[in-house]
């Protein structure tokens, strides 16, 4: 019987991505889709497995009830014998989230918080870093701190959005190490993407988990919706919305584990066999998320297995 293969997946927004929770009866009339306790961004696993069949179907040229299909991701719904997919798909949890900067234009910004939860969630998948946890910034009368690249850095201080940060004297280069790895192991691969792997080290900064979940909280993209009558030529009654959505450059990951097939079709397939199917996805552009025919949720997906000893 063979062995589980784990790999985790990590998203790249390069258009705004709308991963929408349906009517809300706040400001926003389509929020995205947030964690309940921390109220941090995601996109649960049923839409990133849903947008994952969907490209495997279109590249393989497979109907959406092919055995192969079926196979991988799971029979479905009134299908006379159900069975559960080959591929388990976790939610896409942040990693880091773009900020504008007053040095730098943009910083990627994480927290301990966030960082912490990803190594745990790489040790679940039996990967390791390299790196270990910075302190927690900490904040008194006169400032907070913050852990930052030399790149979003003015006399000592970060500067993001509104809000004024005392760059901590990194004096072990931990952004640096952090940032280098992040690069390495989690950004595409790509030859276009030399330039964001480059100045990901130089641009990464570390908050208190407040101060960042207060900018994911409320750093989102909100855009406003309308529908023209073609008769009038003005907005059609009622049809007045907004819409909430990640920034481009979000970076986002999902665990993924691939079992052998659990299907007794003619398409059952072994989990490597499963596995190199997924691998053509690595490193290429797929659609996530709503919106898409106005350009919306177009994201890079990088497939990474990472084990440092």
């Amino acid at each position: 019987m063979n062995e589980s293969i784990k790999k985790m997946l990590f998203i790249y927004t390069e258009t705004p991505l709308h991963a929408g929770s349906g009517r809300s009866l706040g400001y926003v009339d389509l929020p995205i889709q947030r964690e309940r306790v921390t109220d941090y961004p995601m996109v649960q696993s049923s839409g990133v497995k849903g947008a994952l069949r969907s490209e495997v179907q279109a590249r393989n040229g497979w109907k959406e009830d092919s055995e192969q299909a079926k196979a991988i991701f799971g029979s479905a719904d009134g299908d006379n014998k159900s069975y559960a997919g080959a591929v388990t798909v976790g939610d896409a949890r942040l990693l880091l989230f773009p900020v504008r900067s007053l040095e730098g234009v943009f910083a990627w910004v994480t927290s301990i918080d966030v960082l912490s939860r990803f190594v745990r969630d790489m040790t679940a998948l039996d990967m390791s870093v390299d790196w270990q946890l910075p302190a927690e910034p900490q904040t008194n009368d006169q400032s907070t701190e913050c852990w930052a690249g030399e790149k979003v850095k003015f006399k000592g201080q970060v500067t993001l959005e509104d809000f004024t940060y005392t760059a901590k004297d990194d004096k072990t280069n931990i952004v640096n190490t952090i940032g280098t790895w992040l690069a390495k192991y989690v950004l595409p691969s790509t030859d276009e993407y030399k330039y964001w792997r480059d100045n990901l080290p130089k641009h990464l900064v570390v908050l208190r988990r407040e101060d960042f979940r207060d900018f994911a909280r409320y750093g989102t993209e909100v855009r406003t919706h309308i529908k023209i009558a073609p008769d009038t030529k003005t907005v059609a009654s009622g049809a007045l919305w907004t819409a909430e959505s990640l920034p481009t450059d979000t970076l986002l990951y999902a665990p993924i584990i691939v079992n052998n097939s659990r299907a007794q079709v003619e398409g059952k397939q072994s989990a490597q066999e499963i596995e190199t199917v997924l691998q053509k996805l690595h490193d290429t552009r797929i659609n996530l998320g709503g919106d898409e025919t106005t350009g919306h949720g177009v994201v890079m997906l990088h497939f990474s297995e990472v084990k440092n000893g």
